[in-house]
């Protein structure tokens, strides 16, 4: 699936529910993004309004605006921004009708699917507009059940994990892959969630769209497949949430279902809450103790990426030197304002994890 594509994202660019479209704007994309629906920030560049940097792709105050000034109509809606319960605000939802009534496709990462919505499929129907529901849930007979042949694989395989959600995962494992090619090594990405399958990553599967018995069977088949098929030096997987999250702990199968070797770790220093339980008040547990957790996994953690959100440079830069010296670790700040760098600590970690990987060799298929 590719074409010409707007993002939805409902007034909330600068903010961590939009992680979808931030993704799709940082790239890479299996779509052309021409332009944002986005009412908050109409007129501004809507790269400058995620992190900074000009991309000459424009905000747009509603769908009427952007086919305005769009010189033809884009292919696709896709519904940039990602909730707690995967529920889609009435906003969105009357764009995505407006839009699929004039002939426009919609490409939907929620769990409130499309194509279960009466008036949308109607609309889709009179129209020709096609329907595409990322989440929807793969039939029975589609899925596999874990088998213990990922254990068996030679390649080095890291996990990118958070101690918390919307932290931005994945944007540091893209980061990394990006940075481990230029460096020459031949390194892929097995992604776990919908902006995986939007930026067109080619291994992956959808881990809260996989009933739970199937899991660690999917995850385990995405990376037999990479590593048959890409004959990498090394393996990023992306993570989903947190292991200690209590809204949706997750990060245990990438650490025993898929062997990890080792584990990058994602942390906002600046955050308090777990994300979602911020009325419970329920504390987001020191680094240091979530990298003790993860390796009592028998799993080493190679570092540290920071995401500065909530902190001023100095801040940041000063807890940066504390976790330094109290982990030993490797620190990078690969998002998160002016300290923000190219995760130049944790790529020589993963290079140095990749020339002196001890994992057994692969079986030969059957």
């Amino acid at each position: 699936m590719t074409g010409t594509a707007l993002l939805l994202t409902g007034g909330i660019l600068d903010e961590s529910n939009a992680k979808t479209a931030h993704g799709l704007l940082r790239g890479p994309s299996r779509f052309r993004i021409l332009g944002v629906v986005d009412r908050r920030h109409a007129g501004r560049d809507a790269g400058e309004v995620v992190d900074g940097r000009v991309r000459r792709i424009p905000c747009f105050a509603g769908l009427d605006d952007a086919l305005a000034a769009l010189p033809e109509p884009p292919d696709w809606l896709i519904v940039g921004v990602a909730f707690h319960g995967g529920r889609m605000p009435e906003e969105l939802r009357r764009t995505i009708l407006d839009g699929v009534r004039r002939g426009i496709g919609a490409v939907n990462g929620l769990h409130q699917l499309l194509a279960d919505d009466p008036e949308i499929a109607a609309a889709a129907a009179a129209s020709g507009a096609h329907l595409h529901d990322i989440r929807r849930t793969p039939k029975f007979a589609e899925l596999r059940f874990w088998t213990g042949e990922v254990l068996g694989l030679a390649v080095p395989r890291v996990a990118v994990l958070g101690t918390d959600c919307a932290l931005g995962k994945r944007t540091t494992a893209t980061f990394l892959l990006e940075g481990l090619r230029r460096r020459g090594l031949r390194a892929e990405l097995v992604t776990t969630g919908q902006t995986g399958w939007l930026q067109g990553h080619r291994h992956g599967f959808i881990l809260d769209a996989t009933p739970n018995d199937f899991v660690t069977g999917e995850l385990e088949r995405a990376v037999v497949a990479c590593a048959r098929e890409a004959k990498p030096d090394l393996i990023l997987l992306e993570g989903q949430s947190a292991l200690r999250n209590p809204g949706g702990p997750c990060g245990a199968e990438l650490l025993l279902a898929a062997g990890a070797a080792g584990v990058v770790l994602q942390h906002a220093p600046g955050r308090a809450f777990f994300d979602g339980c911020e009325e419970l008040r329920l504390r987001i547990p020191p680094v240091e103790d979530e990298v003790a957790l993860i390796e009592r996994y028998g799993v080493r953690v190679l570092g540290l990426a920071l995401n500065g959100e909530n902190l001023d440079a100095p801040a940041l830069a000063a807890y940066a030197g504390r976790l330094r010296q109290a982990t030993g670790l490797p620190v990078s700040i690969p998002i998160g304002g002016p300290l923000a760098d190219a995760g130049e600590p944790l790529l020589d970690a993963l290079t140095d994890l990749t020339r002196h990987s001890t994992q057994p060799p692969a079986p030969e298929p059957a």
